[in-house]
């Protein structure tokens, strides 16, 4: 069976990813693995590795829920590393995948495109990547 490694984080909820994970999934019948990375959070004064994983976590089981609700055959829901590069390098070195989703904010806005993301991916991996922006 073709599986789909989906990734984000604060747009996980977001209509355009789950509408592009969706349409993957269906058009390949693919399995879904949903990954967040634990990136730290930025709205609180102080944060530990705990508190990012625990809201990643909170986000990865309610983006689960929208796409199992869509119809998308969620086979697990993972947070992985904090930088979102290692934790996609990891997930492709334990398993395969045959396709990428990166859902990121816009440009200026999002910090895993200021980190170049999209481009290092498709510099160092094999496997196709769909970048999704959502507003």
């Amino acid at each position: 069976m073709r599986r789909l490694l989906a990734v984000a984080h604060q747009t996980a909820e977001a209509t355009e990813f789950l509408d592009t994970v969706r349409s993957l999934a269906l058009r390949d019948r693919a399995e879904v693995v949903l990954l967040v990375p634990a990136t730290p959070v930025n709205h609180l004064a102080s944060w530990t590795r705990g508190e990012s994983r625990a809201i990643a976590q909170v986000r990865a089981e309610k983006a689960r829920l929208l796409l199992d609700e869509a119809g998308v055959d969620v086979v697990e829901a993972r947070v992985g590393d904090a930088d979102p590069y290692e934790a996609i390098i990891n997930a492709l070195a334990d398993e395969e995948f045959h396709h990428v989703v990166v859902s990121t904010f816009p440009p200026g806005i999002s910090r895993w495109l200021g980190a170049d993301l999209i481009n290092r991916l498709g510099r160092s991996i094999d496997v196709p990547v769909t970048h999704v922006v959502a507003h």
